[in-house]
């Protein structure tokens, strides 16, 4: 259906990148592989998380549950996309297209939360060292994670439910996924109370925690550099690279790809970038606190020997 006037719609076409079969080839051999290492990389933090007890601290609490969200927040995508590569008819029912973006959306908006909070959680243990157990308690950390998923899953549950309910002049999503903003522009009706929500959700779950992030890393720069020896400057500043890293590869991201300026010229480079967005910074999420920190290094070494040991007796 082509757009025009308001129609029942029963399934979307995803028609991302169509014109370029060659393109779609390559790329479904690049996510596959990608994909493939998401799941490999996230699920040996995950495992290691969990199975290593000097891993069990409020710090690799919320990286297992970064590295959880990022498994569940591919898997809503991923796979029917690389069916989609690989099929004439590049469909997704009414249903489906809605679950998709509840959850890629709402794991987008957790983890930006996420990471926001696992900044407060470096700035105690570097700012406040001596209360850092105190203040981080199990309790406390399981509150902040469970309000983190319930806060960011309603709000995509709330875009969600708006956008779906709105009539429909055509079925031809121009993205490789349900993402809303495409959407959006198959809207035949007033589609400003949307995008006044959108705005405000931006604001809420991007800008505030990014302003949260950058000032924890103000106040933990200045607690670093009154540290006197550079050993200790060293250690401090290597317990939060990692997470700093990840923050500006997300946050710089997301803005490059929501703020910059559209144009039809760069319609295919915005598509590439979209679906890299979607792939390559779940993909590099374990590679960067693996390479970053010698704790989850030590982590997996200890649990590959151990499963060693317990295969030879």
């Amino acid at each position: 259906m082509e757009k025009g006037n308001d129609t029942v719609v029963t399934e979307f076409f995803l028609v991302g990148l169509s014109n370029y079969p060659a393109l779609q080839m390559l790329l479904y051999v690049l996510c596959l592989l990608m994909y493939l290492v998401i799941l490999l990389g996230n699920s040996v933090l995950i495992i290691i998380s969990i199975l290593d007890p000097h891993l069990h601290n409020p710090m690799y609490f919320f990286l297992g549950n970064l590295s959880f969200l990022d498994i569940c927040y591919t898997s809503s995508s991923i796979p029917k996309m690389l069916i989609n590569f690989m099929s004439e008819k590049k469909s997704i029912s009414f249903i489906g297209c809605a679950l998709q973006m509840v959850i890629s959306l709402g794991l987008g908006c957790t983890e930006c939360i996420l990471l926001s909070v696992m900044a407060f959680d470096r700035y105690i243990a570097i700012c406040n060292p001596l209360r850092y157990t105190i203040i981080m308690n199990k309790g406390l950390c399981v509150q902040m994670a469970t309000w983190t998923w319930t806060i960011g899953l309603l709000n995509s549950f709330v875009h969600t439910m708006l956008a779906m309910m709105m009539p429909f002049c055509g079925n031809l999503i121009d993205h490789l996924t349900c993402e809303i903003l495409a959407l959006l522009k198959l809207i035949c009706g007033d589609i400003s109370l949307n995008v006044f929500i959108l705005m405000v959700g931006s604001i809420f779950f991007l800008i505030m925690p990014l302003i949260l992030i950058f000032f924890s890393y103000i106040f933990i720069l200045s607690t670093i550099l009154r540290i006197n020896s550079r050993e200790g400057r060293r250690k401090a500043f290597s317990t939060c690279s990692a997470h700093l890293t990840v923050v500006i590869l997300f946050y710089g991201s997301a803005l490059f790809m929501y703020m910059k300026p559209q144009s039809k010229d760069t319609k295919l480079f915005d598509e590439l970038f979209g679906l890299s967005y979607v792939v390559i910074t779940p993909m590099l999420n374990p590679i960067i606190y693996s390479l970053r920190n010698k704790e989850v290094k030590e982590g997996v070494k200890k649990v590959l020997i151990r499963n060693l040991y317990l295969r030879r007796m």
